[in-house]
């Protein structure tokens, strides 16, 4: 599936190539910090397939609980979180499926590192909700 997105401001664009049924929603902590939320819902592009088609992204290298570094990219004008891969593009690129502009298509098909989950998400079925505030 082709999508395309970029960042909330607009300097960074991009699109690439994705498996709707490789949608995952990751509850690590690190995945909580850097999202500013409870989890993160990503895809992996097809390799090769990523490509930037406006502004250039502003990198951050974590080490993650593994050891393993990981290289996270963002808009340097409004910070919103793009895409990470391995330190050494070792591995594919793990789009952040909120700037996807087909987001609402990318359905999470697995969750990992539960056990970082935040207890009351099985619970927000029964928070009151607001369609506009």
């Amino acid at each position: 599936m082709k999508i395309d997105g970029g960042c909330h401001c607009g300097f960074i664009s991009y699109e690439a190539e994705v498996d709707p049924a490789a949608v995952c929603v990751c509850h690590c902590t690190d995945c909580q910090t850097l999202s500013g939320s409870a989890f993160r819902t990503t895809v992996r592009a097809t390799e090769g397939s990523f490509k930037v088609l406006s502004g250039k992204p502003k990198m951050y290298v974590k080490t993650a609980e593994s050891g393993n570094r990981r290289v996270q990219l963002f808009c340097p004008k409004c910070g919103t979180p793009i895409c990470a891969t391995a330190a050494g593009g070792r591995d594919p690129i793990s789009l952040r499926v909120g700037t996807a502009r087909q987001r609402s298509e990318l359905i999470p098909k697995k969750q990992i590192w539960f056990r970082s989950a935040q207890q009351w998400l099985n619970e927000l079925s029964s928070v009151p909700t607001a369609q506009k505030e």
